[in-house]
């Protein structure tokens, strides 16, 4: 394995680590004095400082050895959790991200905030030093000395003398394990020996660096079981010979391996507290003999039972794949298509054969979809950190909970939704969430909730964000939108489009420009990057009690089922996830309500109904009121409705083409797609449809698109 490719698994491992380093840190908040979640932040941070060394990267070790320096501090019972250290943990958290990125990026990080946060935790070590040099001195390979003598003391207690025979293979180091850190995870556990055996080593010029050619003989001198020292090797298991042996009855005496002397190395003795040679004599803490990871690893996932394979893909390939799976379903299609013109009689085999084309192409899809499908975990921690900071900004207390984070979205989906929803936290902390004072004597809870969530839902992700607080200050909004002539002085505006005023270019209520509003980049450019991915945004507001933005997404950018429909003389398609049933009418079942809006009886409830065409603009070319196909949906904001179609032709997979990046925004179409014809439907939008419909009129359907080709 290359030195490159060693330094990206690193960093990949990092990325883990600092995943399990918040959700210690949040697991803190909650029970401070739980001693495995402060092992865990401990094995995090002591694991990154740990391969930082291996990679020279100084600064980085420095803050970590000083972050970890206080966290084992806390392990040792020596200082207590409370509001000002579990803030120190949490910046310290993100300034351990920022220069694990920066070290990645090879980029420049300011140093002042990192001054700052080492004075704070140097703070709580009274004389102790946090930010001296780190090496692995004590893991330095001594070739010369002879076998250092394990001290009388590490034998009291109960301990027993493990003798661990580790011979890596060279799948343990292609997957990126470092010995040296499973060795400093036994050290953890009590007093460890160590010899190499280089009887295998080859001469210079034969040397190849990606075998693995040196053994291992540890002696470890612990109270732990031997179950715990199988859970130290348990990420390396398979790739490895393993042989772990117990001498109750064990002197002081190290154990010496049986091979000739030229082939054994001593390595060292290697203390549980090895960053200090004073302390060899001192009884081991409680949290020293925790169990430790055996890897980088293995602090992110300590559930993981043994090596899981895994090949890292380029992703532009697995985009390109994608693209060929969407271009077989419509070659499926076609052939369909083709072979239903043909007229031909009826040939069962011929039909069988096409049917398990078309299964095996949505197995290929499904497939390939799941391996660019990742939690929204990752993400929402992120958000964690913007509460914080834009809580300090604001001089607001907030906390931030999520829900459903282990839901499943495509990659892209994520990434691209990193900035969106990092705006709209931010919102909710500045805009939402009311000052302490004012919320204790609402007789809330001083402390704000800011709460994210996730799900699947009809097909589609569905992600909240929402908070507890004043809620929406309607009058403001449109006092603010008259002001900046984005509506008529004299408009009469229902509450749900007044909310949907915070969504036009440019448009704030901020009274002055701070670090998080006030510059009218707002809520227009969450809008349009979630249009962007094909999905929409909605609010929700109640007085005094908070807001809710929702945000539904399609669940993959590629391939979705659909009914193939007519509306008026188009072809068109709609997502046959938001359809509960098809109703083909009675006449007397449909009721005239008003001048011009019909609703329909369903089993003893009245239905509203919108004819698509109508709501697109299209003309009809004849009258079928009363008369076509009605759709029944669920939409989040208008509830049940029935959209009346002209005709019903199929159920088909289709391959969605963006339309914003071909063409433009259409209101009403999410995207298109490619028939089997060769023919571009469009994919209708069933909540933009709504929406529409209850517009009383084409020229406010015409203003309405005029506003939204202005967003274009």
């Amino acid at each position: 394995m290359s030195g490159n490719s060693i330094r990206d698994t690193f960093f990949e491992e990092c990325e883990e680590l600092l995943e399990a380093l918040v959700e210690g840190l949040a697991g803190l908040e909650e029970t401070p004095e739980d001693m495995e979640v402060i092992n865990a932040v401990f094995r995090a941070v002591h694991s990154i400082k740990g391969g930082a060394g291996a990679f020279g990267l100084d600064r980085l070790v420095g803050f970590a050895h000083a972050f970890e320096t206080v966290m084992d501090k806390v392990r040792d019972k020596e200082l207590q959790i409370d509001e000002k250290l579990m803030s120190l943990f949490h910046r310290s958290g993100d300034q351990l991200s920022d220069l694990v990125a920066a070290a990645r990026d090879d980029s420049h990080l300011d140093e002042e905030a990192e001054s700052e946060l080492m004075k704070e935790l140097e703070s709580y070590l009274g004389g102790e030093s946090a930010a001296e040099e780190f090496s692995f001195d004590a893991l330095t390979l001594d070739f010369e000395g002879p076998a250092v003598d394990v001290p009388a003391e590490a034998t009291s207690g109960g301990e027993r003398t493990f003798t661990i025979k580790f011979k890596p293979a060279r799948s343990l180091y292609e997957n990126g394990h470092e010995p040296l850190l499973i060795f400093d995870a036994l050290a953890e556990l009590g007093t460890l020996s160590v010899w190499a055996d280089l009887g295998k080593l080859p001469e210079f010029d034969a040397f190849d660096p990606n075998d693995a050619v040196i053994a291992w003989t540890l002696q470890l001198v612990t109270s732990e079981t031997e179950t715990t020292l199988h859970e130290v090797f348990e990420f390396v298991e398979g790739l490895c010979d393993l042989d772990v042996s117990v001498d109750e009855a064990a002197t002081n005496d190290p154990i010496v391996p049986e091979v000739s002397a030229p082939k054994v190395r001593e390595v060292a003795v290697i203390h549980a507290d090895h960053d200090s040679d004073d302390d060899l004599d001192d009884e081991p803490s409680p949290a020293s003999t925790a169990k430790a990871p055996s890897s980088a690893a293995a602090a992110a996932s300590k559930e993981a039972r043994g090596p899981k394979p895994t090949l890292r893909v380029d992703l532009d390939r697995v985009d390109r794949l994608i693209n060929t799976v969407g271009e077989l379903i419509i070659n499926q299609a076609m052939i369909s298509q083709r072979i239903e013109e043909l007229d031909l009689p009826t040939v069962a085999h011929l039909t069988n054969e096409l049917e398990a084309y078309k299964l095996l192409a949505r197995d290929i899809q499904e497939g390939v979809m799941a391996i660019r499908a990742q939690p929204v975990k990752p993400l929402f921690q992120r958000m964690s950190r913007i509460v914080r900071e834009a809580s300090d900004a604001t001089g607001k207390k907030a906390k931030l909970v999520t829900v459903g984070d282990s839901t499943e979205v495509d990659k892209t989906v994520i990434e691209r939704l990193a900035d969106p929803l990092t705006h709209m936290v931010r919102n909710a902390v500045d805009h939402g969430l009311e000052k302490p004072e004012v919320r204790d004597v609402a007789g809330k809870d001083p402390i704000g909730t800011i709460r994210l969530s996730a799900a699947h839902r009809s097909g589609s992700v569905f992600i909240e964000i929402s908070d507890d607080g004043a809620g929406l200050n309607r009058e403001r909004i449109l006092e603010k939108a008259i002001e900046k002539n984005l509506v008529a002085p004299d408009a009469e505006l229902s509450d749900p489009e007044i909310d949907n005023l915070l969504f036009l270019p440019g448009f704030s209520t901020a009274g002055q420009v701070s670090a998080l509003s006030g510059r009218g980049v707002g809520m227009d450019v969450v809008k349009n990057a979630v249009q962007a991915l094909g999905g929409r945004v909605s609010i929700a507001s109640t007085q005094g009690k908070g807001t809710t933005f929702t945000i539904v997404l399609p669940l993959t950018l590629a391939v979705m089922d659909g009914f193939v429909i007519s509306v008026a003389d188009q072809t068109m398609v709609i997502p046959i996830s938001s359809i509960l049933e098809t109703i083909r009418p009675n006449p007397k079942d449909i009721h005239l309500v008003g001048t011009d809006s019909e609703v329909v009886s369903v089993r003893g409830s009245y239905v509203p109904i919108v004819d698509v065409a109508a709501s697109l603009g299209l003309p009809n070319q004849e009258d079928i009121s009363g008369a076509g196909i009605l759709l029944l949906v669920s939409t989040e904001m208008q509830g049940l409705t029935a959209l009346r179609v002209t005709a019903i032709h199929d159920q088909r997979q289709v391959v969605i083409k963006s339309l914003e990046s071909n063409y433009a925004a259409i209101p009403g179409v999410s995207a298109a797609t490619i028939l089997g014809d060769g023919k571009i439907a469009l994919i209708l939008d069933p909540e933009e449809i709504i929406k529409l419909g209850h517009s009383s009129g084409p020229d406010l359907f015409a203003q309405h698109t005029r506003m939204e080709l202005r967003h274009v």
